[in-house]
Protein backbone atom coordinates (compact mmCIF):
# COMPACT_ATOMS: atom_id res chain seq x y z
CA UNK A 1 0.00 0.00 0.00
CA UNK A 2 0.88 3.63 -0.41
CA UNK A 3 0.08 6.89 0.33
CA UNK A 4 -0.59 9.86 -1.93
CA UNK A 5 -0.19 13.64 -0.26
CA UNK A 6 -2.15 15.82 -2.08
CA UNK A 7 -1.20 19.27 -1.45
CA UNK A 8 -1.97 22.76 -3.19
CA UNK A 9 0.95 25.92 -3.38
CA UNK A 10 0.15 27.03 0.36
CA UNK A 11 -1.74 24.18 1.98
CA UNK A 12 -2.96 20.80 2.34
CA UNK A 13 -6.09 19.95 0.04
CA UNK A 14 -8.60 17.22 0.77
CA UNK A 15 -8.46 14.21 -1.77
CA UNK A 16 -10.86 16.26 -4.60
CA UNK A 17 -9.45 19.61 -4.32
CA UNK A 18 -10.30 22.86 -5.81
CA UNK A 19 -7.94 24.77 -7.70
CA UNK A 20 -7.63 27.70 -8.71
CA UNK A 21 -4.25 27.86 -10.26
CA UNK A 22 -4.45 23.91 -11.59
CA UNK A 23 -1.56 23.31 -10.03
CA UNK A 24 -0.64 20.40 -7.65
CA UNK A 25 2.03 19.05 -5.99
CA UNK A 26 1.81 15.52 -5.05
CA UNK A 27 4.62 14.40 -2.12
CA UNK A 28 4.69 10.77 -1.99
CA UNK A 29 7.04 7.99 0.18
CA UNK A 30 8.39 4.90 -2.50
CA UNK A 31 8.13 1.45 -0.89
CA UNK A 32 10.95 -1.49 -2.06
CA UNK A 33 13.61 1.50 -4.06
CA UNK A 34 16.46 3.33 -2.53
CA UNK A 35 14.54 6.60 -2.69
CA UNK A 36 13.08 7.88 0.01
CA UNK A 37 10.41 10.79 -1.11
CA UNK A 38 9.58 11.99 -4.13
CA UNK A 39 7.90 15.18 -4.82
CA UNK A 40 6.09 16.14 -8.47
CA UNK A 41 4.54 19.03 -9.67
CA UNK A 42 1.47 18.46 -12.22
CA UNK A 43 0.03 21.63 -13.42
CA UNK A 44 -2.83 21.13 -16.43
CA UNK A 45 -2.33 17.20 -16.46
CA UNK A 46 1.44 17.79 -17.39
CA UNK A 47 4.53 16.97 -15.04
CA UNK A 48 6.15 20.71 -14.19
CA UNK A 49 8.38 19.39 -12.03
CA UNK A 50 9.82 15.70 -10.31
CA UNK A 51 12.40 15.92 -7.17
CA UNK A 52 13.19 13.04 -5.41
CA UNK A 53 15.41 12.44 -2.61
CA UNK A 54 17.95 9.68 -2.07
CA UNK A 55 18.32 7.12 -5.16
CA UNK A 56 20.90 7.62 -8.14
CA UNK A 57 21.23 11.25 -8.03
CA UNK A 58 22.17 11.22 -11.83
CA UNK A 59 19.65 8.90 -13.33
CA UNK A 60 16.84 10.67 -11.36
CA UNK A 61 18.09 13.84 -12.34
CA UNK A 62 17.80 12.31 -16.34
CA UNK A 63 14.50 11.03 -15.63
CA UNK A 64 13.29 14.22 -14.15
CA UNK A 65 14.35 16.21 -16.98
CA UNK A 66 12.75 13.99 -19.27
CA UNK A 67 8.80 13.99 -17.62
CA UNK A 68 9.03 17.27 -17.27
CA UNK A 69 6.21 18.74 -19.64
CA UNK A 70 4.95 15.00 -20.21
CA UNK A 71 0.90 14.42 -19.91
CA UNK A 72 0.39 12.48 -16.40
CA UNK A 73 -0.76 9.66 -18.43
CA UNK A 74 2.00 9.11 -20.68
CA UNK A 75 4.26 9.02 -17.93
CA UNK A 76 2.30 6.60 -16.26
CA UNK A 77 2.34 4.53 -19.05
CA UNK A 78 6.24 4.51 -20.11
CA UNK A 79 7.46 4.34 -16.29
CA UNK A 80 4.70 1.45 -15.18
CA UNK A 81 6.36 -1.60 -14.40
CA UNK A 82 9.93 -0.96 -14.98
CA UNK A 83 12.41 -3.07 -12.62
CA UNK A 84 15.64 -2.26 -10.80
CA UNK A 85 17.89 -4.90 -10.68
CA UNK A 86 16.34 -7.94 -8.82
CA UNK A 87 13.77 -5.55 -7.26
CA UNK A 88 10.47 -5.89 -8.28
CA UNK A 89 9.97 -2.05 -8.22
CA UNK A 90 12.10 0.74 -9.45
CA UNK A 91 12.36 4.55 -8.69
CA UNK A 92 10.57 4.88 -12.27
CA UNK A 93 7.73 2.52 -11.78
CA UNK A 94 6.96 4.06 -7.91
CA UNK A 95 6.75 7.50 -9.97
CA UNK A 96 4.08 6.06 -11.71
CA UNK A 97 2.49 4.41 -8.57
CA UNK A 98 2.28 8.40 -7.27
CA UNK A 99 0.94 9.74 -10.74
CA UNK A 100 -1.55 6.75 -10.68
CA UNK A 101 -2.70 7.67 -7.18
CA UNK A 102 -3.10 11.17 -8.03
CA UNK A 103 -4.59 10.19 -11.13
CA UNK A 104 -7.28 7.85 -9.25
CA UNK A 105 -8.13 10.71 -6.60
CA UNK A 106 -8.89 13.47 -8.75
CA UNK A 107 -10.62 11.27 -11.22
Amino acid sequence: MYFVYLKKKGGLCGVAPEQEDNTMKITYRPKGVCSRLMEIEVEDDRIVSVEVTGGCDGNLKGIASLLRGMPVDEAIRRMEGIRCGFKATSCPDQLSKALRGWREANA
